[in-house]
C-alpha cells in the first residue's frame, strides 16, 4: 500500500506522538508498504514539507516546550500527496488535520485517524486538567470539526476507545496497541558509576501536568529507604524547574535529563524499578518499554489512565495521587529483591502480546478496509 501519514512534526522525536509516528512509519516500510509523511520541516523524498506556524512568543513557548510543533495546512500538498497515496492517515486534530481531511474528503481518498492526544494533554497544560466541563467540551470539539467525520479511527486501548464512545464518536473503533519494538527485551547491563551503591527508581514522560512526577519525587522522599533512592526523570518539559526545586528534599540529587532512544535503553537495562504516575494517558509506551526490558512497573491507578491494565497484580498498582501508598510499594519492592527479580522476568514475558508487528498487521487490515469502503462507494 501507498501510506501518507499526516502529523504536524516528524523530524524530533520529543514527544510520544512523534516518536510512535516515526516507529510506524518505519515498521510500514518494512512490511512492505510505502510510507510518505505531511509534516513541517526541510523537504525529502519520503516527505511533503509544509511551512511551521508562528505565535506570539508565550504562546510559542507553551506549545515547544511540549515538544511540538504546529504546522500550516498547504492546499497544494495535500492533492499531491493524495494523488499518490491509496490511502491517508492523519494522526491528530490540529489545523493540518482539519483542513487536510477537507481536501481528502473532496478528492475522494480513503482516510483514517488515530486518537492520540487525549483532552487532558491540552487540559492540564491550562491548569484545567481536573474540570470534567472542559475535558468533555475538548472530546466534542474533536468529535465535531475532525472524528465524526472519519469511519476508522486507531485507539490505542480499550480504556480511550471507551471514552470516545461516552462522547459520542460515531466511527468503527480499532483497539491496536502502539506496539513495542522487538529492541525493547530483557537485559541487564552492569550499572555505570553513577548508578552504582543506589538504588535507581525510573520515570519515562514530558514533565507535564499530567504526569505527575511531582508524586514520584514526593514518594520517594517519603520512603523508609530514602538514603538508598536515585531518582531519575527522563524526559523534558515546561514543569521542570518545578521539579528540580521540588526534588531539593532528596537525599540524592535528582538526574533529569531527555535521552535518544539508544540511551534510554541502556538506561531501561541498568535501573531498578519503573514507576509511571501519570493520571491521564492513553496507553504510555514508556511503561510498555521499561517492563519490556524487564523493569517491575508501580504504576497509578487512574480512571483516566490505560497504563493499569498493565499490572499483573496489586504490587504493581497504587492510587492515584497517594504518594504515602506509592512510598509503600517502592519500600515493598526494595525490601524483596528476589520477588522483584521474579517478576522482572514475568513481566518482560508478559510484553510478547503488545509486539510492534501484530499491531502493523491489525493496522494494515484497518487500512484495507477504509480503502475497500471507498471503493465500493464510488462503484
Amino acid at each position: 500500500m501507498k501510506i501518507v501519514l499526516v502529523i504536524d512534526q516528524f523530524d524530533d522525536a520529543n514527544n510520544g506522538t512523534t516518536i510512535s509516528a516515526r516507529r510506524f512509519a518505519q515498521a510500514l516500510k518494512n512490511h512492505g508498504n510505502e510510507v510518505r509523511v505531511i509534516a513541517t520541516g526541510k523537504p525529502a523524498d519520503y516527505k511533503y514539507a509544509v511551512r511551521q506556524m508562528r505565535f506570539f512568543p508565550v504562546v510559542e513557548h507553551l506549545i515547544t516546550s511540549q515538544g511540538m510543533r504546529l504546522a500550516i495546512p498547504n492546499r497544494h500538498v495535500f492533492e499531491k500527496a493524495a494523488a499518490w497515496a491509496d490511502v491517508v492517515h492523519f494522526m491528530m486534530p490540529s489545523p493540518l488535520g482539519i483542513m487536510g481531511l477537507k481536501h481528502v474528503e473532496k478528492l475522494g481518498i480513503p482516510h483514517t485517524a488515530a486518537f492520540h492526544c487525549q483532552p487532558e494533554n491540552i487540559t492540564f497544560t491550562l491548569h484545567m486538567g481536573n474540570s470534567r466541563r472542559v475535558n468533555d467540551f475538548v472530546y466534542n470539539r474533536f468529535r465535531d470539526t475532525f472524528f465524526n467525520r472519519f469511519t476508522h479511527i486507531h485507539c490505542p486501548s480499550n480504556m480511550i476507545a471507551n471514552q470516545l464512545r461516552q462522547h459520542g464518536y460515531t466511527a468503527r473503533l480499532h483497539v491496536i496497541s502502539n506496539g513495542i519494538s522487538p529492541e525493547y527485551i530483557y537485559g541487564k547491563r552492569e550499572k555505570e558509576p553513577w548508578m552504582q551503591g543506589l538504588f535507581n527508581v525510573l520515570m519515562v514522560g514530558r514533565y507535564a501536568g499530567e504526569k505527575r512526577q511531582d508524586e514520584l519525587i514526593d514518594a520517594c522522599a517519603k520512603s523508609r529507604h530514602a538514603r538508598e533512592i536515585q531518582v531519575i526523570l527522563a524526559g523534558k518539559g515546561p514543569l521542570e524547574k518545578k521539579y528540580r526545586r521540588l526534588a531539593e528534599k532528596l537525599s540524592n540529587p535528582i538526574v533529569m535529563e531527555f535521552y535518544e532512544p539508544a540511551r534510554l535503553l541502556e538506561i531501561l537495562h541498568m535501573a531498578d524499578l519503573y514507576v509511571h504516575t501519570s493520571d491521564a494517558e492513553i496507553e504510555a509506551m514508556s511503561c510498555m518499554e521499561a517492563f519490556a526490558c524487564g523493569l517491575v512497573p508501580v504504576i497509578a491507578d487512574s480512571p483516566r489512565s490505560a497504563t493499569p491494565q498493565f499490572a499483573l497484580d496489586e504490587r504493581s498498582l497504587f492510587p492515584a495521587g497517594d504518594t504515602d501508598a506509592l512510598a509503600q510499594r517502592i519500600d515493598w519492592w526494595i525490601e524483596h529483591p528476589e520477588e522483584r527479580q521474579a517478576m522482572e522476568r514475568r513481566y518482560a514475558e508478559h510484553a510478547r502480546q503488545y509486539s510492534l508487528e501484530e499491531s502493523i498487521r491489525q493496522t494494515e487490515e484497518m487500512f484495507r478496509q477504509a480503502i475497500a469502503e471507498q471503493r465500493g462507494a464510488k462503484a
